[in-house]
């Protein structure tokens, strides 16, 4: 049997964290053994789907490098196939019409209430003559639940888990307008996508339930069930905007990288002795469900950027350059061009390593284009006093006559200047990296004038001493 999983959101929104790692875990699990990862947009609620969220959904998970194995099924366009299941249930007298009018089953709701029951349907059409029903009126087709005995589902997250069928009632299977439920929908799909292994959020337990009646009426073979337990946030509670991002795309505007957010989400939840830095090809290689907890996780937002700066680190200058590069084109005070890329692409390695997200990295690299005159930051400007402009007139005097501009060659010109003046080494970078970017950060102050090159250089110093 080749293991199908699926990922399949509902496009009414932005591809939300929990999501994000369902759809991680059904991709790790399909490629730990050798199986298939699907893709299906849940669309049937025609009035708050989008396109723009369906297109949120597949940059999300291309950005996050979860490749799917087939065309993705969008459930809008299988309504016909889900009303002929209807019509095979009512053949086989597992399903019937309904006729209860919305005011009745308020009513049935209220009394239930009235008499300490759970608010259900109490079975009003389920054994009556067709011939009973009200001419031209409209109605639903409910499936004929079991009334007694136990459903079990063998999770494999959660273990056994047993609701006595007592406890659920006869559910909608087409609405009165005749749209299908998504309780039915999503059984005929995942059996029609022969999806062997279903792996969701804990929060659809009770949905599993429900859907296995329909799976057992239609004769149909049950996939094997795993619900992945919700995540919270830093202090137990529902995560919400107030704990900080919740989406894919937040994420991604905020600086984190796709391998780093990937790797915090699989060790949310899920372990392997102390691994906790795994590449794509360890996480698949080591992924399956038994290392699933069962408890909810919590959302560390200080860990995923200590993840994100280790993957920072390790990433590509070129790939991190151009990330950076589309950034800074969104800002007015700063030029990029092939110059500015050569310095930023030159910086890289020192830059990355003070950075944890591509936000800082972006800001800490800016300085590479910025337009002149420069502005200062407050501590920058402590060092451009009249003793620092004289120190950087001295200083670029003997840059201007050096015939090439490595960091060897800047290093032993400032060493010597210092040693001419008489002054310590910090005494000299510190006026410069100040005229040079604005701050008092930035990468070795030997590779951020090689960097900027000796034309720019010089033209940034005149611009502060007014030479």
């Amino acid at each position: 049997m080749k293991i199908r999983t699926r990922f399949a959101p509902s496009p009414t929104g932005l591809l939300h964290i929990g999501n994000a790692r369902a759809a991680l875990f059904n991709y790790l699990f399909a490629r730990h053994h050798g199986g298939e990862f699907l893709l299906r947009i849940e669309d049937t609620d025609r009035e708050r789907s989008t396109q723009h969220a369906v297109d949120v959904i597949f940059d999300g998970l291309k950005w996050m490098g979860l490749d799917w194995d087939e065309e993705p099924v969008f459930q809008s366009t299988r309504q016909k196939r889900h009303e002929d299941v209807v019509q095979a249930l009512l053949e086989k007298g597992q399903a019937y019409r309904c006729y209860c009018t919305a005011e009745e089953l308020a009513e049935m709701r209220e009394k239930a209430r009235a008499e300490k029951r759970p608010p259900r349907y109490d079975g009003t059409w389920r054994d009556r003559d067709p011939s009973e029903a009200p001419k031209d009126a409209p109605y639903t087709i409910r499936l004929k639940a079991p009334q007694t005995g136990e459903t079990i589902i063998h999770d494999l997250v959660q273990g056994d888990v047993t609701v006595a069928n007592e406890e659920m009632d006869d559910l909608i299977l087409l609405r009165s307008d005749g749209t299908p439920t998504y309780l039915l929908a999503v059984v005929v799909d995942d059996h029609d996508m022969d999806i062997t292994h279903v792996i969701r959020g804990d929060d659809h337990l009770t949905n599993t339930f429900r859907q296995a009646m329909i799976y057992r009426a239609m004769g149909w073979n049950l996939p094997q069930f795993a619900h992945l337990p919700l995540i919270h946030g830093p202090d137990g509670a529902k995560l919400s905007k107030r704990h900080g991002a919740q989406s894919v795309v937040e994420f991604r505007d905020e600086g984190i990288l796709p391998e780093a957010l990937c790797n915090y989400l699989l060790r949310l939840g899920w372990g392997h002795g102390d691994a906790e830095i795994l590449s794509r090809e360890e996480q698949i290689r080591l992924f399956d469900l038994d290392g699933v907890g069962q408890s909810p996780s919590r959302m560390d937002y200080v860990k995923l950027a200590h993840i994100n700066g280790v993957w920072l680190r390790r990433a590509d200058d070129k790939r991190l350059t151009d990330d950076v590069l589309s950034r800074l084109r969104e800002r007015d005070d700063v030029e990029v061009n092939d110059e500015v890329a050569h310095r930023i692409l030159a910086l890289m390695p020192g830059l990355k390593e003070r950075a944890k997200n591509l936000v800082e990295l972006t800001e800490n690299a800016a300085f590479a284009g910025l337009k002149l005159p420069l502005r200062f930051t407050s501590k920058a400007e402590k060092f451009l006093t009249d003793e620092g402009k004289d120190i950087l007139r001295g200083i670029s005097e003997k840059l201007a006559a050096l015939p090439s501009f490595t960091p060897e060659d800047i290093d032993r010109t400032l060493r010597a200047f210092a040693e001419e003046k008489d002054l310590k080494l910090g005494a000299i970078a510190q006026p410069l990296r100040a005229a040079l970017t604005g701050t008092t950060t930035s990468p070795g102050i030997d590779l951020t004038l090689s960097a900027l090159g000796k034309d720019e250089v010089m033209a940034r110093i005149r611009s502060v001493t007014g030479q």
